[in-house]
Parts: C-alpha cells; sequence; structure tokens
C-alpha cells in the first residue's frame, strides 16, 4: 500500500508541471531546471519503489512450507538456502493476523510462539487461505501435545 502511494507521488511528479504554479515566482531558468529534475525525480523514486517490490515479491515465492502432523520444515533464500524445522509440540500460541488489504487480496499472517531456540517466534507471511492453515496447525499442535503428553506452563 505505501508502496503504491509512493508511486502514485512520483508520477504526479513526472506528468504535473510544478515548475509552472505562480506560486514558487520561479525564473525562466529554474522553472526550466525544476521542470528536467522533476522528472528525472519522479523516475528515479518509480524505479526505485518497482525494485523494492519486486525483491519483495521474490522474497515471497523462494520461501516454501512444508507441514505433516508432527512438524513444520520451511526454506527460505535465493542463493544461500536456508532449511529448517519446528516440531509441533513446541508451539505454545499461535496468532491469525489479516489488515484490510490482505482480506482484499486473500492472503494473512499465521504467528506462532514457540519454545524452540533458533525460532522463538516464528511467521508464515502473507499465505493464502491463512484461516484454513490456522486450524490445520491448531489441531495438530493439540494432537502432537497429546501424543508426546507435553503440557505448556505460562
Amino acid at each position: 500500500m505505501k508502496g503504491a502511494v509512493v508511486l502514485a507521488v512520483a508520477i504526479f511528479l513526472m506528468v504535473y508541471h510544478i515548475e509552472k504554479i505562480s506560486l514558487f515566482n520561479l525564473s525562466a531558468e529554474h522553472a526550466m531546471a525544476v521542470g528536467k529534475y522533476r522528472f528525472v525525480l519522479g523516475l528515479g523514486v518509480s524505479a526505485v519503489v518497482v525494485l523494492i517490490l519486486l525483491l519483495k515479491a521474490v522474497k515471497l515465492k523462494t520461501t516454501y512450507y512444508e507441514i505433516s502432523g508432527d512438524r513444520i520444515e520451511y526454506g527460505r533464500g535465493l542463493l544461500d538456502r536456508q532449511v529448517d524445522n519446528l516440531d509441533m509440540f513446541r508451539i505454545i500460541d499461535l496468532k491469525l493476523r489479516r489488515n484490510f488489504l490482505d482480506c482484499i487480496v486473500g492472503v494473512g499472517s499465521v504467528i506462532l510462539t514457540t519454545t524452540d531456540k533458533s525460532d522463538p517466534e516464528f511467521v508464515f507471511k502473507k499465505v493464502r487461505d491463512a484461516r484454513l492453515l490456522y486450524d490445520a496447525i491448531k489441531k495438530s499442535s493439540l494432537d502432537a501435545d497429546r501424543k508426546t503428553s507435553v503440557v505448556h506452563l505460562e
């Protein structure tokens, strides 16, 4: 959402001739310089926003999750691939978080609070059907707790 707002401002800079506003009282030479640089500035800001959005999309696409009844295995990274796992009985608490834009797009984030040393708070970021994932992990976590006779004390 922030990227869309910044991109809109950048396009506004490129299209709208702010140097022609009489409020600024610019000389012809200064108006020409502002006109030239406002387009370059708008183009540069647009390029940076698009690059950041592409990098975030690549990061999301290079993350995978594999969920079984006993554990969650996840990998991330494009050039430096890291694979780790989290046992279901280590999950203490779950949260589901969806903002307005997430609801429109159909994604959400599931946050797990765990007793795992490497990942005390594990986040499934921007996954589809987040509610189904939340329910499945909740059920598997409770089943794993019963199976291993784990009792979480707060």
